[in-house]
């Protein structure tokens, strides 16, 4: 603990950034790495989870990450369950750099109502791919929404916030206890975000399958700048880890999957993450570099079009490849933005690992 005067103390938090793996054991090929992960009864190849943000992903864009391997999760709340035809929007969008003009737009479009039927359409449509199907609702929608999403087959159903609790509070609305939501669905329920031992443990008690850990992005939102709310991703894993242990003795090994979401741009983030005790890794800005990508070239999450309070801002990033080349490679850039698959692989192998689940357990050095 640190005194920050006579009245505060304050822990000290690691963020990526902050932190460096150590190989210890002896190398292996990358033949040899297994990155297959598994959740619920569904399996995947790789542990990357495409992020619910209109920017990175749309039904064209979560098949085709289906395709390759991952899990895509569509944004439920966004344009392509508001329009039937948004592409003129992303257009439009696109064409703006003015930052001002851009949120006074976003606003005006997400103004639109969400369309029970478009949500069935755009499952129905991945479903049809023969992928994984996920879609992502806000905690204030999911009670509206909740029926439609299961009724359209999901595989998955996300809740996804800036920071989410198992049992909301408020005098205004009818609250969204969590707890008794979750286990009247038949599907299974990733919900977060959430950074710290305590939250995470009652979201894991409410019967989620998957804790989502983090504040749901860095280069797209400024939470922190907004809001003051911000735990450094190197220590929120490794407490909410710490949470998932004392779960599985509480509940007789009941094992409940963490996905980092947030401050993970770069290959090398992707790595770390796992090396604190995440399963997966949730990703937007590196999509966001693909050529396919929705929003060609800016990046966005869904606070940036707050009615009220918007909270983060459009960023730019130049395209570097294909969604595949960003994904599985093959890579042309030395900075950790392609191949995203490939650099996990020989990060691991480079560390003697050859499961993701060993790989947890890695030595870590604060630089």
């Amino acid at each position: 603990m640190y005194d920050i005067a006579r009245s505060k103390r304050a822990t000290k938090a690691f963020s990526f950034d902050d932190i460096s793996m150590v190989p210890t054991r002896r190398t292996r090929g990358i033949d040899m790495v297994n990155l297959s992960w598994k959740i619920d009864a569904v399996s995947f190849d790789f542990p990357i989870v495409g992020a619910p943000m209109d920017s990175v992903m749309s039904p064209e864009t979560v098949i085709q990450m289906g395709r390759l391997g991952g899990l895509g999760v569509l944004n439920l709340e966004g344009l392509w369950t508001r329009y039937e035809d948004p592409e003129p929007i992303f257009e439009e969008l696109a064409a703006i750099s003015d930052r001002y003009e851009a949120t006074r737009l976003m606003q005006q479009v997400y103004a639109e109502p969400i369309k029970a039927e478009l949500i069935t359409a755009r499952m129905q449509q991945i479903r049809e791919a023969g992928v994984p199907v996920a879609g992502s609702l806000s905690p204030q929608n999911t009670r509206e929404f909740a029926n439609t999403v299961e009724k359209a087959g999901v595989d998955f159903f996300v809740i996804r916030g800036t920071t989410v609790s198992a049992e909301h509070v408020s005098e205004a609305t009818e609250p969204l206890n969590l707890k008794e939501f979750i286990r009247k669905l038949e599907v299974p329920v990733i919900v977060g975000g959430c950074a710290t031992y305590q939250s995470a443990l009652h979201l894991m008690r409410a019967g989620s399958a998957g804790v989502l850990v983090g504040f749901g992005g860095g280069a797209a939102h400024t939470t922190r700048d907004v809001l003051g709310i911000e735990v450094p991703m190197a220590s929120a894993i490794s407490a909410v880890a710490e949470a998932r242990r004392d779960y599985m003795d509480e509940s007789g090994g009941r094992y409940v999957n963490l996905i980092a979401d947030g401050s993970v741009g770069r290959s090398g983030d992707i790595a770390k993450a796992i090396a604190c005790g995440a399963d997966a890794v949730m990703v937007g800005s590196p999509l966001a570099r693909a050529a396919e990508a929705p929003g060609k070239g800016w990046h966005w999450g869904s606070e940036a079009w707050h009615e009220t309070l918007p909270r983060g801002e459009r960023v730019h990033f130049d395209t570097v490849g294909s969604f595949e080349e960003v994904l599985v490679g093959p890579s042309h850039i030395p900075d950790g933005t392609m191949n995203l698959v490939g650099a996990l692989r020989r990060s691991m192998a480079s560390c003697g690992y050859t499961e993701v689940k060993e790989f947890q357990r890695i030595e870590l050095v604060i630089r």
